[in-house]
């Protein structure tokens, strides 16, 4: 173990958040991944970082907040957390949950008041993204709690996380490399188009990326990583589209989700379980337009782990976000949600780009 966290916190720090002297960096995670923290402390403090701040979560907090806490805390930011996303050169934040249902049966009154605090922060994360003024990262260190909703013994998760990181390749870093080449294609032809149109069972939706750019996700942003994506113009979609994969936001699980869309505004929803949690998040300012549309290309991850960060990766599948757009994409829609929700394309699913179809059965024709 210490041997592959020392390569995980050498991938983290030099390919993904590329560290140079005199950085600024925020670490978030929990007390779990201190193990990965230590080492990215220890790499990063080695390539000249100037300042390596720490932010670990205890089991509970945000609940214990949301629970105990008077108005005025709830409607009060996290210093720190400021501080990072409006001043610091690099984020990462790692992954480490104790329980992935700890914020299931949180009060959502008092949720959507934390949201509310929390929105001008989100918006500075995304626009100095954007901007390239913040270096981030999601990842994940292997927890018990994410080993038992993969449905995997702790040392099979361990090997199935760093397997998708590519940490048991000789150089790490060159397996990414070469993943950023290969999908550099397919990006370079979706730029070149702007009508796009996914089909699959129980989906047929259409969109506009006209001024807008498909970005090549390799590992740099998430990691793992493997996908192409986008924002698509917020009043082109069109259609219908339903989610095969169970679709997962602060620790709640909605099944067989499936949208009814007109001009881009989402004008009615379908759970087949999960339909009260839906129906509140789409009380939340933004989240009836879309923010990304996406295609996984990562055929190293083959199954769910009911973990956005690798399910969405899943190669032969595409996802689509309601909330929260990317402004590197030119996106122009603002919530403080942005969740993923994916669906199979090996079975029938096709992608058409300016009425060529270029994807069949999960695989690319291009």
């Amino acid at each position: 173990m210490p041997s592959i966290l020392s390569r995980y916190a050498s991938l983290l720090t030099h390919y993904c958040l590329r560290v140079t002297p005199g950085d600024k960096i925020l670490i978030s995670s929990t007390t779990l991944a201190e193990p990965l923290v230590r080492e990215v402390y220890r790499e990063a403090l080695s390539a000249g970082a100037a300042l390596v701040e720490c932010d670990l979560a205890f089991r509970e907090r945000e609940l214990i907040l949301l629970q105990n806490g008077s108005n005025q805390a709830l409607q009060t930011p996290p210093t720190l957390t400021k501080l990072g996303m409006e001043t610091f050169d690099c984020y990462l934040n790692i992954r480490a949950p104790f329980n992935l249902r700890e914020m299931q049966n949180a009060p959502s009154d008092r949720s959507k008041i934390r949201q509310e605090t929390l929105a001008p922060i989100n918006k500075a994360y995304f626009e100095r993204i954007a901007d390239k003024r913040l270096r981030r990262n999601l990842c994940q260190y292997p927890t018990d709690a994410a080993a038992q909703e993969a449905g995997m013994s702790l040392s099979e998760y361990e090997n199935f996380v760093f397997g998708a990181c590519k940490l048991f390749e000789d150089d790490p870093m060159q397996a990414w490399l070469q993943v950023r080449a290969s999908q550099q294609r397919i990006v370079d032809h979706l730029n070149a188009c702007t009508s796009i149109r996914y089909t699959a069972e129980g989906t047929d939706i259409t969109f506009n990326t006209k001024g807008r750019t498909w970005i090549n996700s390799d590992g740099q942003n998430n990691m793992p990583s493997g996908e192409v994506f986008t924002s698509p113009v917020e009043d082109s979609v069109n259609g219908t589209v339903h989610f095969s994969f169970p679709c997962i936001y602060q620790g709640n699980e909605v099944e067989g989700v499936t949208l009814w869309v007109k001009e881009g505004f989402i004008e009615k929803w379908e759970a087949r379980r999960g339909q009260d949690f839906l129906d509140q998040i789409f009380t939340i300012p933004g989240t009836r337009r879309f923010g990304e549309a996406a295609i996984g290309t990562n055929y190293d991850i083959s199954r769910i782990t009911k973990n956005i960060l690798f399910d969405e990766k899943i190669g032969g599948s595409i996802h689509m976000a309601i909330g929260q757009s990317y402004l590197q994409c030119g996106g122009k829609n603002e919530s403080s949600v942005h969740w993923d929700m994916i669906t199979d394309m090996t079975r029938g699913g096709e992608i058409t780009a300016d009425g060529e179809v270029i994807y069949r059965d999960g695989k690319f024709l291009i």
